[in-house]
């Protein structure tokens, strides 16, 4: 793993909001699945996690949002926890995988990256949390890289082009979106080892070389 990704280690997030401002709106679910090299050489799905979350102090909520996700924040069933609980769960998973990997730092992998991780940054200040896992600023962006593999951007339409079975009645639940964007980028990166185009052609050894010797 830590070869395959420049020492980065792929953590594939999902969140569920009221609005689309980060800094105003609150964050209603998260949920984060983990990566791993099975026996193989194949990139498989490994641990998954996810949680509800009660709205932060002040936050915003758009009616439309709620609308959309089906989500009502206020129900008293609804298992949530603080956004401070969730991220620490979560990031003590993540620092665990980055370690037993050998990993450098995790890199967020999410369906419209830049949504989700400016949700995800924006608890990080709320929380005053001083040591997060992942990079700043770069992620794997998989409606990017489903547009360029299956020619679809929409994460349901790339599934299906991918050949992974997807339910819409299920979609919009942070745990289902998580699972579903981690099975599209698995498909991808195999998809992509399996025509060629990994290990680069320079790190393949050639006959003859000590590499190949011992």
């Amino acid at each position: 793993m830590n070869q395959r990704f420049r020492g980065f280690y792929p953590v594939v997030i999902d969140v569920e909001t009221a609005g689309f401002n980060d800094q105003t709106d609150a964050l209603l679910e998260i949920a984060a699945v983990t990566l791993k090299v099975d026996q193989n050489g194949w990139l498989v799905p490994d641990q998954s996690i996810a949680f509800e979350i009660e709205p932060f102090e002040g936050a915003n909520i758009e009616e439309s949002s709620l609308q959309f996700t089906g989500i009502d924040p206020f129900n008293p069933f609804r298992d949530a926890v603080s956004e401070q609980k969730a991220l620490n769960d979560i990031f003590q998973l993540v620092r665990k995988g980055i370690k037993n990997t050998h990993c450098n730092r995790a890199i967020v992998v999410a369906h419209n990256a830049h949504f989700d991780h400016g949700f995800l940054k924006a608890a990080v200040e709320r929380c005053e949390i001083k040591r997060d896992p992942f990079h700043p600023f770069s992620s794997f962006d998989t409606a990017s890289l489903s547009g360029l593999a299956f020619g679809q951007t929409v994460l349901a339409k790339a599934c299906k082009s991918a050949g992974i079975e997807f339910d819409n009645h299920e979609a919009h639940s942070a745990l289902y979106d998580t699972q579903k964007t981690a099975e599209l980028f698995c498909a991808i990166v195999n998809k992509w080892k399996s025509m060629g185009g990994w290990p680069p052609a320079e790190q393949v050894p050639k006959a003859g070389n000590d590499e190949c010797d011992h």
